[in-house]
């Protein structure tokens, strides 16, 4: 957008946490240009004024591990959640398979505008669409771009069509990567599905291109026992090891769920600075992992929250909220508000500024613009200054305000530039069509295999 965009009469939170009410905030080519009190930012000429009202203001959500096309595709279902990984990954494949890149369009419109309304300014997703990578991954980039999300986009290969089409699709994504560079929005990374589904030539060449071109890898990491035994079946190693191995953890991996490390493999994941997307919705739903979360904190690994394919972030965040209260009651972690902040702010703030290379996270000058004005006026401790239960605050506020590089793509609760009711019925028509096509006959439906143990 041209000209200035400025935030008036807001409150915010400073780096020591004390809340600050009647402030201005002035946003420009993408960046917060002032913070000050509000007397001190006059409107000018061409400015575009948002008057919040004492209203919040907070940096813009990250969902670290996104599956966009994936959760609508497979929505949540007792039914298939209760059969074991493989069969969840088959009927996954199956409609997959069935994608096109003008499917990818139009489901991610829908899914990336109700992302822009719940709050989320960038999204590291995983796509799966094995006909037509290089397509698929083209269409998600118009998508994100037409809306306005900050996105890394990456493709979720596995190697069971076969070692040539799984290297065929590793090159298009880095393809992808390469062709998106340094775009000031949307952005590729390499990625594979996981251990269990990749074999040694796919990593092998997913090791040469990251080596190449430094990109980030997305995947998901020790998803659960089905990932350690099967790792461990072919190739004599558990996952954490095995990855390193081929040089795929780094700062700028993003290994999503980790389910299933020990305290060593989690010291390893820490060294490495890989950031840990944790998907505590998923886990409660598909295989409880136990101890993930303070295994990881114990170690201080670099942890974000991803919605995983499972609702949406604030799912997340609830779901975080009771496994972290799990494990402090059972006197395996003892701050569970401290990891709640890290899960929620810190780790995605910094994943953000290692994938764009500018500082985020915060309503400060000089950050990325990425911001958020919600319908909440926070109470604040009149002697601390800070706001108690800011997490509850805001559980149940609407966002009012979505604002990504500066460009506002919701307006007091609405989509701008698109009718979502209609990306709504655009995308009915197109999982109608896809679960129609992949819908198991009833003679054979008794051959699914059940829930083991």
């Amino acid at each position: 957008m041209e000209g200035r965009l400025v935030l008036k009469n807001c409150s915010i939170f400073r780096a020591d946490g004390r809340g600050r009410a009647g402030m201005a905030v002035v946003v420009e080519d993408g960046l917060i240009r002032r913070v000050a009190p509000d007397a001190e930012v006059p409107v000018l000429p061409g400015d575009w004024e948002v008057s919040c009202r004492g209203r919040l203001v907070m940096p813009g959500l990250v969902d670290c591990h996104s599956h966009l096309v994936g959760d609508l595709l497979v929505p949540t279902s007792g039914e298939l959640l209760l059969h074991p990984p493989q069969v969840r990954l088959e009927h996954e494949r199956r409609l997959a398979a069935h994608l096109t890149a003008a499917d990818v369009e139009i489901l991610s419109l829908y899914a990336m505008a109700r992302a822009l309304r719940s709050g989320v300014t960038l999204a590291v997703d995983h796509l799966s669409c094995p006909g037509d990578v290089a397509g698929a991954l083209d269409a998600q980039a118009r998508a994100a771009e037409q809306l306005g999300l900050r996105l890394v986009a990456s493709h979720a290969t596995t190697s069971l069509e076969g070692t040539s089409e799984s290297v065929a699709q590793a090159e298009a994504n880095a393809d992808f990567v390469r062709r998106r560079g340094s775009h000031s929005l949307v952005r590729g990374a390499l990625g594979f599905h996981a251990s269990w589904t990749c074999a040694n030539p796919l990593m092998q060449k997913l090791s040469r291109l990251r080596d190449a071109s430094g990109a980030p890898v997305v995947f998901h990491l020790s998803e659960g026992d089905h990932d350690l035994a099967t790792t461990w079946e072919q190739h004599f190693q558990r996952v954490v090891p095995r990855l390193e191995g081929f040089g795929l953890l780094g700062p700028l991996s993003v290994a999503a769920y980790a389910r299933a490390v020990d305290d060593t493999e989690s010291v390893r994941l820490a060294e490495s600075g890989t950031c840990v997307a944790l998907g505590p919705g998923s886990a409660l739903l598909v295989e409880p992992s136990g101890r993930a979360l303070e295994t990881l904190h114990g170690r201080q690994n670099l942890m974000g929250l991803g919605s995983a394919g499972h609702g949406n972030l604030w799912d997340a965040i609830a779901a975080a909220l009771i496994t972290a209260m799990g494990a402090a009651r059972g006197s395996r972690l003892v701050d569970p508000d401290g990891v709640l902040v890290q899960l929620f702010a810190d780790g995605p703030a910094e994943l953000c500024s290692r994938l764009y290379g500018a500082p985020s996270g915060a309503v400060e000058e000089g950050r990325l613009a990425d911001l958020l004005v919600f319908d909440c006026v926070p109470a604040l401790d009149p002697d601390s200054g800070q706001a108690p239960f800011l997490m509850g605050q805001l559980g149940r506020s609407r966002v009012a305000w979505n604002i990504v590089d500066g460009r506002v793509t919701v307006r007091e609760g609405q989509l701008l530039g698109m009718d979502e009711v209609a990306l709504a019925r655009e995308a009915s028509l197109v999982l109608s069509r896809l679960w129609a096509k992949t819908r198991i006959p009833e003679a054979a439906a008794h051959f699914w295999p059940v829930r083991q143990g």
